[in-house]
């Protein structure tokens, strides 16, 4: 008998693929969770790279939005099925964004407008900031894989 251990070749690795910023703000972003956020954020016209700048250095939903280039009017309520009505530039709304609230029995809804501006309610601003600190954890986290946090939970002070 030999004394001498088998020897074995190693496997060879495949490289591991480094992920961009952009091409991970957009992977967290297509999680079920932010289904209602992305909605928002596809019709603002910006690229992943300047969104993701503009969430690094912000810290609600109205100054996301500001850093985009967009400004903010508040309304205390948006009637959803009058907006569609002004859809279109000729009406100056260019996205009719309602999020379903089955909690509340509630829509909030939010619009994009040609202008330059997003016309929203606060209770929709509330929900947002929500979404995007949320959001904003799983993006700072670089795993990429924060556990199951809870939106409600993340954005509590």
């Amino acid at each position: 008998m030999s004394s001498k251990p088998a020897t074995t070749k190693p496997i060879a690795a495949e490289p591991e693929k480094v992920e961009s910023d952009h091409e991970r703000f957009d992977r967290i972003l297509s999680r079920a969770e932010f289904k209602p956020l992305k909605a928002v954020l596809i019709h603002l016209g910006a690229d992943s790279p300047k969104m993701n700048a503009a969430l690094i250095t912000t810290n609600s939903y109205q100054m996301f939005l500001n850093k985009l280039g967009y400004r903010v009017d508040v309304l205390k309520q948006i009637h959803e099925q009058d907006c569609y009505s002004r859809l279109g530039p000729a009406g100056g709304i260019r996205a009719v964004v309602p999020l379903h609230d089955t909690a509340t029995y509630s829509t909030l809804v939010t619009l994009v407008n040609y202008d330059s501006t997003v016309t929203t309610t606060a209770k929709s601003i509330d929900y947002y900031d929500e979404q995007l600190a949320g959001f904003k954890i799983q993006l700072m986290n670089r795993s990429g894989n924060a556990a199951a946090i809870s939106i409600k939970t993340a954005a509590s002070p």
